[in-house]
């Protein structure tokens, strides 16, 4: 594969991609050794080839900027081994476990302490000023220890607006209503309870906010059916 032999002059070996995005292929191979998850920012034809390589670089290295700096404020994330701006490309840390998704979709109720848990975090994290930018349950993984750790910050910003706090939190919340209907209601009481364990006084504008996103979502929706 011509972009994974690109990629080998980092060291790396054996990538085998398991990810097309919009903004990046995920490869999964080894770094000195170890097991790595490989991120790499594609260049995009349609933009200037400088500005390309700018916002790729920056785009990269303010994700292992919000990696870092949530592991400062206590939350679990995958170490970052190498951040290479010429190739756009971060090598981290692979995270054994099962997703979050898969283990709400198993356990049902006997998770809803896990939800709990992903509260808190997100709430250490919106209390150092990050938003995640994609908190599904698909990007949270339960490690052999009953531990969370988040992934993919790929979208991540640092803030401390209210307004991005409750689209962080919003996104989960319809995550959790199309994915774990049936589980959704309780599973977002118990992520709240964790998120106010955290933020405190500050949680309720955030929750209010959340709310706000909703209605603005089904006035779009009911104006877009009316029109047609």
């Amino acid at each position: 594969m011509e972009e994974a032999g690109g990629l080998a002059g980092l060291g790396l070996s054996g990538l085998r991609l398991v990810r097309k995005g919009a903004e990046a292929h995920i490869f999964i191979g080894e770094w000195m050794g170890r097991p790595v998850v490989v991120k790499h920012r594609r260049p995009k034809a349609y933009r200037h080839p400088e500005l390309d390589r700018a916002l790729r670089a920056r785009r990269t290295i303010r994700e292992a900027q919000a990696l870092h700096r949530a592991k400062e404020a206590g939350v679990p994330t995958p170490l970052v081994y190498l951040v290479d701006r010429a190739t756009a490309t971060l090598v981290m840390e692979f995270v054994e476990g099962d997703r979050l998704k898969e283990v709400l979709a198993s356990e049902g109720r006997g998770a809803l302490g896990l939800m709990a848990e992903l509260g808190r975090l997100v709430g250490l994290l919106h209390r150092a000023g990050i938003i995640h930018g994609d908190i599904t349950t698909s990007n949270v993984v339960r490690t052999g220890d009953g531990s969370l750790v988040l992934l993919d910050f790929g979208l991540s910003e640092f803030s401390t607006d209210t307004e991005k706090r409750g689209v962080d939190l919003h996104l989960l919340k319809r995550v959790l209503e199309s994915t774990h209907h049936a589980l959704a209601e309780e599973a977002w009481g118990a992520f709240l309870e964790g998120y106010k364990s955290v933020m405190g006084d500050e949680a309720g504008a955030v929750v209010e906010k959340v709310e706000e996103i909703g209605l603005r979502g089904r006035y779009v929706a009911r104006r877009k059916k009316a029109r047609y």
